[in-house]
């Protein structure tokens, strides 16, 4: 049954919420003094708020207290202005992450934006978030999996399915000293072809959303080196394996780890760089330059320091400009565009 409470109670029982939320122990004596009110009042309120749902626990102690505790439901949420906003920006955001929770995320932002005073909302609906193509989605229950084990610090079994392979796991030939032909008046006795490969090992240490997509980045003992494997292509084993130290990342910061692994480098920058000067506009580079420093070298013509994880993949991104190229340097930038013009010229001739 609800609560019949006046408006300056409503007033008091928000305040008294807002103080708890912000301190793990609250005494009696000054719970009253922050609300200007009796410790009789407070005990009162208190109990108006465990009926709402909130579990608060009498602390027992010389000046007692009360204290906020995590229920077994969800009661009424209490949030400052800023909090809401955010937490409405951060659910507007959440259709791209490729976590499975687009439907979630949507009926909670309406259920927060709803109660929005209306200059918050105004907030709010001035940002406008399309996503460009959806990310591939994973299973909400794989990430929860994932986040447990890496909390726990417990090692993962699972299959990877390669780019552009089957669901099925991965299989090896199996060897067996009577898996050789029989003679055609023999039966031939009845050996698997193959058998399923072990699962793969990782001990997980994060688990990154980049670009609409889930990484989870972890230590192979197999191997002896750091892994990255796309969380969508994983189907994990149960149960976990055994527990283990956590180590760092390299360079100890994990977007950056990353980062460098896409650009096939131990760092966050390209293995290999090269300075050219395209007979373009700054204006017809710049949008295009990506991660590149694009600056005027003239007239209609512009300099720019580009990477690649490769020479030949940094020649084929110059050449897309469709202009004539003088290439600054390093040598090597100067051969790779050599080879790539005797292969074009070997699919031209067929």
């Amino acid at each position: 049954m609800p609560i019949a409470t006046s408006t300056a109670t409503s007033g008091r029982l928000l305040s008294l919420l807002s103080l708890l939320q912000v301190r793990r122990d609250w005494p009696g004596v000054l719970l009253a003094q922050r609300l200007g009110v009796s410790e009789r009042t407070v005990r009162r309120d208190v109990d108006r708020l465990r009926e709402l749902g909130y579990l608060v626990h009498a602390v027992k102690g010389p000046d007692g207290g009360y204290r906020l505790e995590a229920g077994s439901q969800v009661p009424p949420l209490l949030f400052d202005e800023e909090q809401a906003v955010a937490l409405a920006v951060a659910l507007r955001i959440a259709v791209g992450t490729g976590a499975g929770i687009e439907e979630a995320a949507a009926r909670a932002l309406a259920t927060v934006r709803q109660v929005l005073p209306s200059r918050l909302r105004q907030r709010v609906d001035v940002l406008e978030v399309e996503a460009a193509g959806h990310g591939i989605q994973v299973g909400t229950e794989v990430l929860l999996a994932l986040s447990t084990a890496v909390r726990g610090c417990e090692e993962v079994r699972f299959d990877y399915r390669s780019p552009g392979g089957s669901e099925t796991p991965r299989r090896v030939q199996a060897h067996h000293p009577a898996d050789r032909p029989a003679p055609p008046h023999q039966a031939q006795p009845h050996h698997p072809a193959d058998r399923p490969a072990p699962p793969r090992r990782v001990q997980p240490h994060h688990l990154v959303v980049r670009a609409s997509r889930w990484y989870l980045v972890g230590w192979s003992p197999e191997r002896e080196d750091w892994r990255t494997y796309r969380v969508d292509r994983m189907t994990l084993r149960v149960p976990n394996g055994p527990r283990f130290t956590p180590r760092e990342v390299p360079g100890g910061d994990v977007a950056a780890f990353l980062a460098a692994r896409f650009k096939g480098s131990d760092t966050d920058a390209w293995p290999c760089r090269g300075e050219v000067i395209l007979d373009l506009p700054l204006a017809a580079v710049a949008p295009f330059a990506g991660d590149g420093t694009a600056e005027e070298a003239g007239p209609a013509r512009t300099r720019l320091l580009a990477g690649s994880w490769s020479w030949a993949a940094l020649a084929a991104k110059l050449a897309r400009f469709d202009a004539d190229i003088e290439v600054i340097g390093p040598p090597e930038l100067r051969d790779a565009f050599a080879e790539l013009s005797r292969r074009a010229a070997r699919a031209v001739t067929g």
